[in-house]
């Protein structure tokens, strides 16, 4: 059955194409969170731990809604590295970094999301994409406040 929201299918298509990016970042975040979770060392092990953790569970509940309003625009959801990383903004990891380097790019990591976010917008505006414009309102809101939380943990 044809999908008849008010939204035509190529502008639903670019739509979908940019939530695959978001997507990807999303993930890719996540699985750099929950890597430094498991390998952070240091003084500062319990706080950034436990700090990561309610990061990537954020993250992990993300992806989910990102994925579902790509499936809602009438388009598969990519769901493979192979598929996120081409997709992504953000690159892996190598190695396991120092606690401070960790939140550096962690905060780095947060702002790329933002930024694939906020490169959406001009086509939601244009086709008046409401649902997928709150979504990434509230993304964004999320990821400027985490970027903020651990970029306060390198204040001086």
């Amino acid at each position: 059955m044809e999908i008849d929201i008010g939204i035509a299918e190529q502008d639903r298509a670019a739509i979908a194409d940019g939530l695959s990016r978001l997507l990807a970042d999303t993930y890719t975040l996540y699985l750099k969170t929950h890597n430094f979770h498991w390998n952070v060392t240091g003084p500062m092990f319990n706080t950034l731990h436990t700090m990561f953790e309610t990061q990537y569970t954020e993250l992990a509940l993300a992806v989910d809604d990102i994925a579902e309003r790509i499936r809602a625009l009438g388009f598969p959801a990519p769901g493979t590295y192979a598929a996120y990383s081409k997709l992504s903004s953000i690159k892996e990891q190598e190695g396991i970094p120092a606690a401070e380097e960790m939140i550096k790019l962690l905060v780095e990591g947060q702002e790329a999301v933002v930024r694939t976010a906020r490169g959406i917008f001009p086509l939601l505006e244009k086709v008046s994409d409401e649902p997928t414009a709150d979504l990434l309102t509230q993304r964004m809101q999320i990821h400027e406040k985490t970027a903020w939380m651990l970029r306060s943990l390198l204040a001086a």
